[in-house]
């Protein structure tokens, strides 16, 4: 434990401040990340042009090592599983739930990589696939899938494969037989898509059957979509209208996007996670750049990019605003509450943020695309490969890493835009750490745990499609592509679609003509890359993850004083200057005390003081806010109760106020409640369930726990020791479908032990616990206290003396 003492002032922080600390040094991360050095620096050393096309030739064999994989072992099937090496077939292979709605039995993972064979120079191969898919792929099948990924990876792939072809047929003399297929093919898929747009919103459902539209029985009670979901269609659906003459697709996907405007939070200009697509209404009010939400902001400042309507400018840099004043934190980007929007409502960042330094080039947003570029870099020289989750000490949350291309499509926007070799540098780090760590004999395998290698028997079409795509563009000369890439738009599944397609239609929109925006919308200016050295704005945040920062020195050495959000205990510059400043840091056991050097310092160590109490105080509540409380009473009458901290969930209703659930405790059989039923599911009907983590995910022991009837779900920790006293709280994530409808909340080890022991002072009769807010918890704790000792008075007051009894 870390003690502060001060000889200029008998304050002192309290015990709850000492265990804030790390929190506070927390905030000196997010503040030096935002200062940019006043020296100059050199740019990194400049790449070799032989090394660069090694790489680029390294990349290329990458691609063909998984392609041929999947060609060889797994095609027609829609993704190889690269340790079975085998295919993917949906309905055959064991299901994996709700992932495998991405499936369609439609061959994705080919012609989700059509137009990567063309970047690559492979035309023979490329016309090979081409009539493999007209030949094989069709789609008439009682299958359920994601009008997201459907549209993204299959109507992209088809609409950039038939752009390419027809353009393959006027420069590179090849092709002459094909008739436009591949775009027939993407109209037939376009119109099995349309009835999940038949809602009262006009925002599309999550899923549709491709035979049966809506009509399929599992499809009744679909209610809910994210954001992203249904605001990641009209890149494609715009193409699709104008490349075949048919409105529908676009006007569909134009009214869905306006839909989605309409339901942003007029106050803080932020979006929600997950919706109802009937009402409108917001199911979860998150609010961030990661999943759920990612690409609805990226298409809609593409759509502006591609079609020429500037209405989509104005409504992406509304957002941005938003997300840059809320959202942002230094290089950090940390989920907030929409209607909320200074709350956090997670303590981790997932690697599907890592798309944002990429947007945040195009839309000419230079600095902050360096500085979260850097900070996820660091993240993965820290793990080796990025965590699917991490939290905001940068511990690992989710540890799977499935071979995402978004840090990679982003090192590659900062290459073009910088010109920085920096950048090869990066990718040549990230294609190295691919080729040892997930490359198998049959093909690339994801890793379904970064801290043991572990592979996990997944290849997803995006590693053909994205990753190794931006990987090998990255490592070419403009020269060495038959397309000039600046006259096309990549969608989020990185697919060609040319700028040309905007002249192919005329709905451009006149911001003059709406309510919603005004001048200022439009008028972010983008400063010129020409002028930035991005190692300058690097170099503060080199050492960001491990906590080094450039000596601060007080201001009576002429620089900035240090300030309680600068400090850092494992500084020794920082123990230096709180010297200087008459304060301390001291072990347990050690009373020795520093001596302010001057009057002015002693002032400057009082502020110090003063500002650390503040920041402890202040976090202490930001941290209190969202904790849960499962609350139990002492005595057999339930008068005096006490809590243990506990964590939230995102998938399940969220207790606020004076809400709260109140029940007898059960175990689970078995206590992980992974099976598909409890054995003691009578038991458990009216009651608040207990389970074990392991074995299978939070959403699923919640499902399980509902479909038993219990009334609320708490999960305990599975590794010994554990405790939110030395760990951070976290929120548990679920899969996207939100169909939980019962509290649940997460207890570390040495919580749910003194949960446990309680139990079992009561063997005959069952525990009753409360959960609710931490913060509720000790209110309604005040107000007993406060109703006791009015009653108390009270009764003193009215008693009469003894000598009158």
């Amino acid at each position: 434990m870390i003690m502060m003492t001060t000889t200029s002032s008998t304050s002192s922080l309290s015990c709850s401040a000492q265990r804030q600390h790390w929190l506070v040094l927390l905030a000196l991360f997010i503040f030096v990340a935002s200062v940019l050095s006043t020296e100059s620096s050199m740019p990194t050393q400049n790449m070799s042009h032989k090394e660069r096309t090694e790489l680029k030739e390294e990349a290329r064999e990458m691609f063909y090592h998984a392609y041929r994989a999947y060609m060889e072992n797994a095609y027609p099937a829609d993704e190889l599983m690269p340790l079975s090496c085998k295919g993917r077939y949906r309905g055959v292979t064991p299901s994996r739930g709700d992932m495998d709605d991405i499936l369609g039995n439609f061959s994705m993972t080919l012609v989700d990589t059509l137009d990567t064979l063309v970047l690559l120079g492979d035309f023979a191969e490329f016309e090979h696939a081409v009539k493999l898919v007209i030949r094989d792929v069709q789609f008439d099948s009682d299958i359920i899938v994601s009008v997201f990924e459907t549209n993204i990876r299959m109507v992209g792939g088809l609409l950039s494969a038939h752009i390419l072809s027809e353009y393959l047929q006027k420069q590179a003399d090849v092709m002459h037989w094909y008739k436009g297929e591949l775009l027939e093919m993407a109209r037939e898929l376009g119109y099995r898509l349309l009835p999940a747009f038949n809602t009262s919103t006009g925002i599309p459902h999550a899923r549709v059957n491709l035979r049966l539209g809506m009509k399929d029985p599992q499809l009744k009670v679909s209610r809910e979509t994210c954001t992203a979901c249904a605001g990641t269609i009209l890149l494609e659906f715009a193409a699709l209208s104008r490349l075949t003459g048919d409105p529908i697709f676009e006007v569909r996907a134009h009214a869905a996007m306006d839909a989605l405007w309409k339901l942003r939070h007029r106050g803080s200009d932020l979006m929600g996670t997950v919706l109802n697509v009937h009402s409108g209404d917001w199911v979860r009010r998150d609010s961030g750049v990661g999943a759920g939400i990612d690409s609805y902001y990226e298409y809609l400042f593409k759509s502006y990019v591609l079609l020429g309507d500037d209405k989509y400018l104005a409504r992406f840099n509304r957002h941005y605003n938003a997300v840059m004043k809320y959202v942002s934190e230094g290089p950090m980007l940390l989920d907030v509450l929409m209607h909320r929007p200074h709350a956090k409502s997670r303590n981790f960042m997932d690697s599907l943020l890592a798309f944002w330094p990429g947007l945040q080039v195009l839309s000419g947003d230079l600095k902050p695309a360096v500085q979260t570029h850097e900070m996820l870099y660091q993240v993965m020289q820290m793990h080796t490969l990025i965590p699917e989750a991490f939290t905001v000490d940068f511990q690992i949350h989710w540890g799977q890493h499935h071979l995402r291309p978004e840090f990679i499509e982003s090192t590659y926007f900062l290459y073009r835009a910088t010109g920085d070799h920096h950048y090869l540098q990066v990718g040549k780090r990230a294609l190295k750490t691919l080729q040892q760590y997930t490359k198998v004999a049959c093909g690339y395998a994801a890793v379904s745990d970064v801290r043991t290698g572990k592979h996990d028997d997944r290849m997803d079409s995006f590693v053909l499609s994205e990753t190794f795509k931006y990987l090998y563009l990255l490592f070419s000369e403009p020269q060495d592509l038959i397309i000039n890439v600046d006259e096309f738009v990549f969608t989020t599944e990185a697919h060609l679609l040319p700028l040309s397609i905007a002249q192919l239609g005329n709905s451009t929109f006149s911001f003059r003509q709406s309510d919603d925006h005004n001048v200022l919308d439009f008028m972010r200016t983008c400063p010129s890359s020409n002028k930035l050295f991005p190692e300058k704005v690097r170099k503060p945040l080199r050492n960001f993850i491990t906590g080094s920062c450039p000596r601060t020195t007080g201001s009576g050495s002429g620089g900035k004083r240090l300030s309680a959000l600068d400090f850092q205990a494992s500084n020794a510059d920082h123990l230096r200057a709180v010297y200087d400043m008459g304060i301390t840091m001291v072990s347990v056991g050690d009373r020795s005390q520093g001596k302010a050097k001057s009057h002015e310092e002693g002032e400057m160590g009082l502020q110090f003081m003063q500002e650390m109490l503040e920041l402890t105080k202040l976090q202490s509540m930001n941290q209190l806010a969202q904790l849960q409380a499962v609350a139990f009473a002492l005595d057999e009458h339930l008068q005096d109760w006490t809590a243990l901290m506990a964590g939230p969930s995102h998938f399940s209703p969220e207790l606020i106020g004076e809400q709260f659930v109140e029940g007898d405790l059960v175990l689970a059989k078995p206590i992980r409640a992974c099976n598909e039923k409890l054995t003691n599911a009578e038991e458990v009907k009216g009651k608040i369930l207990v389970a074990e983590r392991g074995d299978c995910t939070f959403v699923s022991k919640a499902r399980l726990a509902q479909q038993a009837g219990a009334t609320a779900l708490i999960v305990c920790d599975n590794v010994p020791g554990s405790s939110g006293e030395t760990q951070p709280m976290f929120a548990m994530s679920g899969d996207g479908n939100d169909d939980v409808l019962i509290p649940v909340v997460f207890m570390y080890s040495l919580e749910f032990g003194k949960l446990s022991t309680a139990m079992q002072r009561r063997p005959q009769t069952p525990l009753r616990v409360r959960i609710m807010q931490m913060v509720e918890f000790k209110r309604w704790q005040l107000a007993k206290e406060a109703h006791q000792n009015e009653t108390a008075a009270t009764t003193a007051t009215t008693q009469k003396p003894d000598k009158e009894l």
